[in-house]
C-alpha cells in the first residue's frame, strides 16, 4: 500500500523523528507552558475578560460580606429591646436579599463573559492549529507520534482543554484570591489573635489540594495517551472498514480498542481512590478550623470580653474563604491539563517546517518550460535513516519530452516524483526546474507548474465539479474549463449521463465511482491547471484491463504538448515514450528508448521478458 498512514495492511516499522522540542515529555511541556502567551491570544476579547474579572472580584467579596452580616444579625438578636431587634433584623434581612441579587448578577456575568472569551480562544486555536498542521512538511506526518488519531485528538481536545487555564478558570482563581484576601483582612481587623488561629489551617488546605493536583496530573497523562492510541485504532478500523469486514476482524478491533481503554480505566480507579481521600481531607479541614475558632473564640469572649458577633465574623469570613480557595484549587488538575495542552499547541505553532511553504518564501516562478534535472541526489526518508533509497541519482528530462521511470520494487521511482514535487529535500545533491534549484523556489509556485495523478487518487466528498476545480486554486475555475478538462480526460460523457451531472457527489474517497472513473476524474483535476509537467505515478496499475485502456488513452492525450514523467510497472504502456530510465538500487542503471534498451539486453530486457507484453515489474510499495 502506498499511503504513508499506518493501516492494517501497512505494518512498516518506523523510528521517531529526531525533532527536539517535539519529543518533550508531558511534565516538561507543563513546566514550559506560557499562560501569558495563551492569554495574549485572547486579547481581542479583553473587554469580556475585564468584565468577567470585575464580576469575579465582586463575587469573591460576597462570602466575607455575608460573614459580616451574619455576625451582625447574631449580635442584633441578642438585643433585649425586641422592637429595636426586630427593626435591625429586618434591615439585615434586606441586606441578605441585596447580597443574593449581587451574587447572582456577578456570577452570571463572570461565567458568561469568561465563557465567551474561552470559546473564542478555542475556535481561534483550532484554526491556528489546523493551519499549522497543514503547513508542516510531509516528513513530519511520517513520524508515528503524528498519526491521524493523535492529530485529531490534539485538534479537538487540546484546543478545548486550554480553557482550563483561561476562560472561566481565571474567574474561579480571581474569585478565590479576592475571597481569601478580604477574609484575611477582616479576620485581622476584628481580632488578630483569632484570625491567626483560623489562618493556621489555610496551608493544610493548600497542601491537600496541591497533592490532589499532582495525582490528577498523572491521571490526565494516562487518559490523554489512551485517547490518542484508541483514536488511532478507531480511525484505522473505520477508514478501512471494507477490509476489516472482509477479514471478519470487527471483534478484533473492538477488543484492541477496549484493551487500550481498560488499562487507562484501571489506572484511573487507583488514582481516584487516593484522590478521594485527599479531597475529603481538604474538605474537612475548614470544619476542623471552625471547631478551633469557636473554641478559642469562647475563651476570648470570656477572658477579653470580645463581642461574640465578631467571633462569627472572623470564623465565617476566613473559614468560608478557605473553603472557596480549596474549591478553586480543586480545579488545579484542569489547569495542569490546560498547560500541557497549551504547550503542545504552542510547540506546534512555533515549529518551523523544514520545507517552508509560506507565500513570501522563495522565488516566484510564473511559467516553466518543463525542464527537470536531478544532480547526484542522495536520499533516505526521515523515519528510515538506515535505508538509503537514492544514491547519487542523476536524471535529466528535456522540456516537452515524455520520460518513463521503471525498475524493481523499492528502487526509488516514486521517491524521484516526491523529490521533484519537493515533498522532501534530498540529503545531498540538487533537484532543478529550468536549471533553477527548487530549494530556492516558492513551494506553491513550484507545485503550481506540476500536476500528479497517483495510483490511488484521493477524491473529496464533494461534487465531481468541485473535485475537478480543486486542481487549480489560483483562480475561480469556470464550468467551461471543468468540462473541457473532463473531455480531455475521457470522462465527460459518463458525467453528463449521471442524473445530477457534474453536481453528483463522489462520496468519501470517491467510493461512489469505480476505479477507472476516479482515475479519470483525477486526470481532469490535474489538467484543469494546465500544468507544464505531468507526473504519473503508476496511474493505471490498480485498474482492470478495460479500464486501463480507457485511462491510458486519457493519459496519452493529457501528456501531449507538455513534459511528462511516468512511473509504470506495465512496460507495454510506455513503449512510445521518448526516453525510458531504468533505476536500480537508487541509481540510474540504463537509459534509452524501448528498442535501444531491448538491444542492450540488460535489466530492462530482463524485466520485459519476465512480464511478456503486459506483466508487472513492481508492486505498490512505497519507494
Amino acid at each position: 500500500m502506498r499511503s504513508r498512514c499506518h493501516t492494517i495492511q501497512d505494518e512498516t516499522i518506523v523510528t521517531p523523528l529526531e525533532s527536539g522540542i517535539d519529543e518533550l515529555s508531558e511534565k516538561q511541556l507543563a513546566k514550559q507552558a506560557s499562560i501569558r502567551r495563551l492569554l495574549a491570544l485572547n486579547k481581542d476579547e479583553w473587554l469580556y475578560m475585564l468584565i468577567g474579572t470585575i464580576s469575579a472580584c465582586i463575587q469573591g467579596s460576597v462570602m466575607p460580606i455575608y460573614a459580616i452580616i451574619f455576625g451582625e444579625v447574631l449580635q442584633v438578636l441578642s438585643d433585649p429591646d425586641e422592637e429595636k431587634a426586630q427593626k435591625d433584623a429586618n434591615q439585615w434581612a434586606l441586606a441578605f436579599l441585596g447580597i443574593g441579587l449581587l451574587a447572582g448578577a456577578s456570577m452570571f456575568l463572570q461565567l458568561f463573559m469568561f465563557s465567551l472569551a474561552g470559546e473564542a480562544l478555542t475556535q481561534r486555536l483550532r484554526k491556528m492549529t489546523f493551519a499549522a498542521m497543514l503547513r508542516q512538511e510531509l516528513g513530519w506526518f511520517d513520524d508515528p507520534a503524528n498519526n491521524i488519531g493523535a492529530l485529531c485528538a490534539r485538534l479537538s481536545g487540546d484546543a478545548a482543554s486550554v480553557q482550563g487555564a483561561t476562560g472561566s478558570r481565571i474567574g474561579t482563581i480571581v474569585q478565590a484570591v479576592s475571597t481569601i484576601s478580604i477574609a484575611i483582612g477582616l479576620a485581622m481587623y476584628y481580632k488578630a489573635k483569632l484570625g491567626a488561629v483560623a489562618l493556621a489551617f489555610v496551608p493544610l488546605v493548600m497542601i491537600a489540594t496541591y497533592f490532589q493536583g499532582l495525582l490528577l496530573f498523572g491521571q490526565n497523562f494516562f487518559e490523554q495517551k489512551a485517547t490518542e492510541e484508541s483514536s488511532k485504532i478507531a480511525v484505522q478500523a473505520v477508514s478501512n472498514i471494507r477490509t476489516v469486514a472482509s477479514l471478519c476482524k470487527e471483534r478484533a478491533f473492538v477488543k484492541m480498542y477496549q484493551d487500550l481503554l481498560e488499562k487507562a480505566h484501571t489506572d484511573t480507579l487507583k488514582v481516584n481512590l487516593i484522590r478521594g481521600f485527599i479531597f475529603g481531607f481538604s474538605q474537612s479541614i475548614p470544619f476542623f478550623a471552625y471547631a478551633a475558632v469557636n473554641y478559642y473564640g469562647a475563651k476570648l469572649i470570656t477572658d477579653e470580653n470580645m463581642p461574640y458577633g465578631d467571633v462569627f465574623k472572623v470564623g465565617e469570613a476566613l473559614i468560608f474563604g478557605t473553603m472557596m480557595v480549596g474549591q478553586a484549587l480543586a480545579f488545579a488538575p484542569n489547569y495542569n491539563k490546560a498547560k500541557i495542552s497549551g504547550a503542545r499547541i504552542l510547540t506546534l505553532l512555533d515549529r518551523r517546517p523544514k520545507i517552508e511553504n509560506s507565500p513570501g518564501v522563495g522565488l516566484q516562478i510564473r511559467s516553466s518550460n518543463g525542464a527537470v534535472k536531478t544532480e547526484n541526489v542522495a536520499f533516505h526518508y526521515p523515519t528510515r535513516p538506515s535505508a538509503q533509497i537514492l544514491k547519487s541519482m542523476s536524471l535529466q528530462v528535456e522540456p516537452g519530452s515524455s520520460v518513463a521511470l521503471v525498475g524493481p520494487s523499492g528502487c526509488g521511482k516514486s521517491t524521484c516524483i516526491q523529490l521533484i514535487l519537493r515533498y522532501y529535500d534530498p540529503i545531498s545533491g540538487k533537484v532543478r526546474l529550468d536549471n533553477q534549484d527548487i530549494a530556492a523556489l516558492n513551494v506553491d509556485a513550484l507545485r503550481s507548474q506540476m500536476a500528479i495523478v497517483a495510483q490511488e487518487p484521493a477524491l473529496f466528498d464533494r461534487t465531481i465539479a468541485e473535485n475537478i476545480a480543486y486542481g487549480d486554486n489560483s483562480r475561480s475555475v469556470s464550468m467551461e474549463d471543468i468540462i473541457s478538462s473532463a473531455k480531455m480526460a475521457n470522462i465527460h460523457t459518463f458525467i453528463a449521463g449521471l442524473p445530477a451531472g457534474y453536481e453528483t457527489r463522489v462520496g468519501e474517497m470517491g467510493t461512489q465511482l469505480s476505479g477507472g472513473q476516479k482515475q479519470r476524474v483525477a486526470i481532469a483535476r490535474a489538467l484543469v491547471r494546465n500544468p507544464k509537467i505531468l507526473l504519473l505515478d503508476e496511474a493505471t496499475s490498480a485498474l482492470d484491463t478495460e479500464s486501463e485502456q480507457v485511462v491510458q488513452a486519457a493519459l496519452d492525450q493529457a501528456s501531449s504538448g507538455r513534459t511528462s514523467i511516468t512511473i509504470a510497472h506495465r512496460l507495454s504502456s510506455i513503449q512510445n515514450v521518448d526516453k525510458i530510465v531504468v533505476i536500480n538500487h537508487g541509481v540510474v542503471h540504463e537509459v534509452g528508448s524501448h528498442e535501444e534498451l531491448l538491444q542492450k539486453k540488460g535489466l530492462y530486457h530482463r524485466l520485459w521478458n519476465m512480464q511478456g507484453s503486459s506483466g508487472n515489474t513492481s508492486g505498490s510499495d512505497r519507494e
